[in-house]
Formats: C-alpha cells, sequence, structure tokens
C-alpha cells in the first residue's frame, strides 16, 4: 500500500475543472428556457467530469506517478476509449437522474399554478411604455406557461378591473381570447392606487374554483400609490402568496421602495427594470422562479429555505462527487485508483456540495464564482485523495531455480492480462 500523488495530475485536473466549468456556464445560459433541467444539469456535470478525466488522462500520459509506466505502455488505448463514456455519459446519466429526484416535490409542498398579472395601465405609462410593452410581455408569458397553469389578469391606475379571471392557457381558445384583450386595450390614463389593485387581485383568489391550488402575484407598476395597503399585505402573506413586483423607469426612492416592501414583505422578489423592452425577460424569470429548484443554481419559491432540499442538494452533489471520482478510476482501469479517487469524491463532492448550497444568492456573477469555486474545490480533493487513501501495488512471484524474483505490475491488474481491474 502507498500513499502518494501526482502534483501534474492536480494541476491538470484543476484545470480540467476550470475548463469544465466555463463550457458548461456557456450551456447553462444557453440552454436556460430551452432544454428540460434534467438536461442542463446532467449535461453540466458531464461536461466538468470529462475534461477533469481528460486533463488528468494527459497528466498521467506524461508522468504516469499513479498508474505506472506500464500503464502507459500497455493500456492508454482503452483508457482513450473509456474516457467519454466513463465521463460525459456517466454523469450525465447521474445528473440528470438526481435532478429529477431534486425536483419531486416533498413534504405535501404545492408550487403555484394559478398566476396572477396586475398590470399598470395609469397616465404615465404613456411616457414609460409607449409602445405597450407590459402587453407584449404578458402575451408572451402566458403562451410560454405550462398547459396545467392558470392565468388572471388585473389592469389598474385610479381605478382596478379583472380583464380576466383565472383561465387554463392550455385552452387555446382561451389564450387567443387573452391576447385579443390585451390587444385592445384602451390608452392609459389616471393615476395610480396599489390598494384597489392587490384589493381586486384578492377578490379574484378569494373566488376560485380550487382554493387548494398555489397561487402567485406579478404587480408592475411605474409610480407611487398613497393609499394604505397594510391590509392587503397581511391577508397576501397569511395565504403564503407571494408578490413578485417589477418597477419600471422608477426614479424616485419612494417609489421602488414602496414594491420592494411589497416584494418582501410577502417573500417575492422585486424587479427593477430600466426600459420596457425588458420586460419580457423579466416575466419570464419570474415565471420560471416560481418553482426554479437547479443543483446548480439558487433555489427559489416555496424551497428557498427548505431544510429538506439544502440537504438534498449536498447529497445529490456528494453523489456526484464519488462518480467522478470512480469514472477516473474506470479510465485508468484500476480498481485501487477507483477506490481512492471515489473517497476523494466523496469528499470533494461534500464540501462542493456545502459550497453551492451556502454561496448561491442569485446574483449571477457571484454564483459563478460559487460554481466555479465547487468545480476547482472538488478536483482538488479527488486528485489529492490517493495521500490518504493508499495504492495497493500488486506483484507476482516467479522462482529461478531456488530464489524467488518479484515482478511489480501496474495497480489492479494481473501481470500479463488485459482485463479489468474492476
Amino acid at each position: 500500500m502507498q500513499r502518494k500523488v501526482n502534483l501534474l495530475l492536480l494541476l491538470f485536473s484543476l484545470l480540467g475543472a476550470g475548463v469544465g466549468f466555463a463550457v458548461g456556464e456557456f450551456l447553462l445560459a444557453a440552454l436556460e428556457d430551452q432544454a428540460p433541467r434534467f438536461v442542463t444539469v446532467g449535461l453540466y456535470f458531464g461536461l466538468i467530469a470529462f475534461f477533469i478525466g481528460l486533463f488528468s488522462l494527459i497528466a498521467e500520459l506524461i508522468s504516469p506517478r499513479l498508474s505506472g509506466s506500464s500503464w502507459r505502455q500497455r493500456y492508454t488505448d482503452l483508457s482513450w476509449k473509456l474516457l467519454v463514456p466513463a465521463t460525459l455519459v456517466l454523469l450525465f446519466v447521474a445528473g440528470a437522474l438526481l435532478q429529477v429526484l431534486y425536483q419531486v416535490n416533498y413534504g405535501g409542498i404545492k408550487p403555484p399554478k394559478d398566476l396572477v398579472l396586475v398590470i399598470d395601465n395609469s397616465g404615465s405609462m404613456t411616457e414609460t411604455d409607449p409602445g405597450k410593452e407590459r402587453f407584449t410581455a404578458a402575451k408572451k408569458l402566458i403562451g410560454n406557461m405550462e398547459d396545467d397553469m392558470r392565468v388572471a389578469i388585473v389592469l389598474f391606475s385610479d381605478k382596478a378591473e379583472v380583464l380576466k379571471s383565472f383561465v387554463n392557457v392550455g385552452n387555446a381558445a382561451e389564450r387567443i381570447a387573452i391576447e385579443s384583450d390585451l390587444n385592445a386595450m384602451e390608452q392609459p390614463d389616471g393615476g395610480t392606487d396599489f390598494n384597489l389593485a392587490l384589493g381586486k387581485a384578492l377578490d379574484i383568489i378569494h373566488a376560485k374554483d380550487d382554493p387548494g391550488r398555489g397561487t402567485a402575484v406579478i404587480l408592475l407598476s411605474d409610480g407611487f400609490s398613497e393609499t394604505p395597503i397594510e391590509q392587503q399585505l397581511q391577508e397576501l402573506k397569511e395565504q403564503q402568496i407571494k408578490v413578485h413586483t417589477i418597477a419600471l423607469s422608477v426614479g424616485d426612492y419612494m417609489s421602488s421602495g414602496l414594491l420592494e416592501q411589497i416584494a418582501r414583505e410577502t417573500g417575492g422578489s422585486y424587479n427593477d427594470v430600466a426600459e420596457a423592452g425588458e420586460l419580457t425577460h423579466v416575466f419570464q424569470n419570474i415565471y420560471n422562479a416560481l418553482d426554479d429548484r437547479q443543483l446548480v443554481t439558487w433555489r427559489q419559491g416555496l424551497t428557498e429555505s427548505s431544510p429538506l432540499y439544502s440537504v438534498l442538494r449536498i447529497i445529490a452533489v456528494t453523489l456526484l462527487g464519488i462518480a467522478i471520482g470512480l469514472s477516473l478510476g474506470m479510465i485508468f482501469d484500476n480498481r485501487y485508483l477507483a477506490r481512492s479517487f471515489g473517497v476523494g469524491g466523496a469528499a470533494g463532492g461534500l464540501f462542493a456540495g456545502l459550497i453551492l448550497e451556502n454561496g448561491l444568492s442569485g446574483s449571477p456573477f457571484v454564483d459563478a464564482l460559487v460554481r466555479l469555486a465547487a468545480a476547482l474545490v472538488l478536483a482538488a480533493i479527488i486528485a489529492l485523495s490517493t495521500l490518504v487513501i493508499p495504492v495497493k501495488e500488486n506483484s507476482r512471484q516467479y522462482r529461478s531455480g531456488g530464489g524467488a524474483v518479484r515482478t511489480p505490475v501496474t495497480p489492479g491488474r494481473a501481470r500479463n492480462s488485459r482485463s479489468s481491474g474492476f
């Protein structure tokens, strides 16, 4: 049993983790809203594993400190053949499966299936949104919603009206009717009254035929309301209805502060938007976050502060760390390295999971740095695991005359055998 380390492999595995992170981040952004979450997460971990494996293989080819020179001479063809299935394919499957399990709603959690759009149509909107981008954004959001979702629309100024009570967006005729009503909207006029707007939203929520369905509210405005809203906020909090607010071209602190207060007190998100053209993206982001749980991104919605899902993320990343460690052992066709790297992967995955769970915050730049730190820590601990978990050096004895001759062979193999170390 030998404890040793290949410093070149450590350096190259860190480089591989960095490259895998960069490619994974590109895919994470490119596949947003374009692919199922399990596909995105599976590819993310598959790419990190592939590049860690690729650079580790190159390092051992240059300096076979762990696998031995006979591996480099006799088994590198097999290692190259195993690289893609043992890393990219294996970790894609593992990552996708664990993401599916992470998305399951445990403990009776019911994500919102009903969405109320409360849209400002006061006179000031002629300046902040002359092209009626808010209605275009609403139509695109409704078109992208899942078929089992329902939507209601409230328009308000210094009065409030229900444009549509809850209708199923999966019904094509209902969806077309909503779009037609939004296209026919009259010129905005009047002041701004949040009291009436939130009150009208609560009225249609109370009138729902299925009160067991979770509800969320998106409130868009460009102004300030002086009417009291304490009663509405209290009722929204009691019913655990989150209000996600959007401040459109709001320049004064009082207006933005009130919208931020509404979001904060109800547990929703606050979004400051400078240009009306950004509303489509903001609406979609809020919708995605209603039940957003990805292993590598900030958890939002009802499970944001859930201890259960915190533990699930850490366990999932730990299991993925073990899978990456085992995949490296498979590449080198060596069961002793697989054992050492697997234990290192468990430790590295645990630390990576803790980093993700405690570091992700919703800030794109900060979250990217957190994911990079998690990938580097995972790769480093795996590469250093052979310092703690020794690699067994097998040997066979051959007799020449009366003496015994000990011939070293590659760890995990029998001499003259090309069979797998597993």
